[in-house]
């Protein structure tokens, strides 16, 4: 157990363990649900993280699962207990999208992300975000407003903290000159770019309007990496009709591919700066 684990890949390392006992012990989810009279869906839940389960709930499944190694047994415990802990983003999920995006994010070892329209939130500077949100939800109060440009900016933290994220953002040429938040904004957020693209932790590139067509022409996505737990990567589709998570990991695979090849397309780094400084000096 990695000591940089938080609780939402904890869990996820959780279900992972669960589903592969439940499988050992040729049992279906339905065969549980009705065994223990829960819910036909909390097995899946429990499964995919979606819900937290208890150390109790654990020994139960555990047992009916024939599961009797003790050191085993108690470790996954453990690991349920761990998985319960506050965090940091505990305090905003009730302006969080579905799904704990933030909660994958905090704890993975890399990330891609693509985004068509605007620019990802890991490099907006506030002024920005604001211009964004305001625009976006103008019936949201200014407290919920101040409190997501909190998160953001508590996002933000992964890029230069002591775990330092691995970032490769591409962005749509649409992205970098669309101006959001007027010309002042916008000159001091592109500058804001090529100062994060100098982090080495950090890639940015953009993809100019020649490129064409593309796999991830319906909208933003990401590719969270988790090192050392690479069967626990996940693709993330983020849509107006709701989010989609990928755990599969040959979709996961096939969404690496892609992403890589989303990257060829792309101006590379020194390009890219010299677009941007383009349009600053245009």
């Amino acid at each position: 157990m990695s000591i940089d684990e938080g609780p939402t890949l904890r869990r996820r390392r959780l279900g992972s363990e669960l589903k592969r006992c439940r499988e050992a012990a040729g049992l279906t989810q339905e065969n549980v649900s009705r065994h223990f009279e829960w819910h036909a869906a909390k097995v899946t839940r429990i499964e995919t993280a979606r819900v937290a389960v208890t150390p109790r709930d654990v020994k139960d499944l555990l047992s009916l699962y024939g599961v009797r190694d003790q050191t085993y047994r108690d470790a996954l415990v453990e690991l349920a207990r761990l998985s319960r802990q506050r965090t940091w983003w505990t305090d905003y999920r009730d302006i969080m999208r579905p799904g704990n995006f933030v909660g994958l994010e905090a704890e993975a070892s890399s990330m891609r992300t693509w985004e068509p329209i605007v620019l990802p939130g890991l490099l907006q500077i506030e002024p920005y975000m604001r211009a964004l949100m305001q625009t976006g939800r103008p019936d949201d109060p200014a407290q919920n407003i101040d409190r997501r440009i909190t998160l953001r900016l508590k996002r933000q933290a992964r890029l230069t903290g002591e775990r330092p994220l691995r970032l490769f953002a591409i962005v749509d040429e649409s992205a970098v000159r669309r101006g959001i938040g007027g010309h002042e904004v916008m000159s001091e957020q592109l500058r804001y770019l090529i100062e994060r693209s100098q982090l080495p932790n950090v890639t940015i590139q953009v993809l100019p309007f020649s490129a064409g067509s593309h796999p991830f022409l319906g909208g933003p996505a990401a590719l969270l990496e988790f090192q050392e737990t690479t069967h626990l990567d996940v693709a993330y589709l983020e849509g107006l009709a709701g989010d989609y998570y990928e755990e599969q990991p040959t979709e996961v695979a096939r969404y690496r591919q892609e992403f890589e090849q989303l990257s060829a397309m792309a101006l590379d780094e020194r390009n890219t700066v010299k677009l941007i400084e383009s349009l600053l000096s245009g």
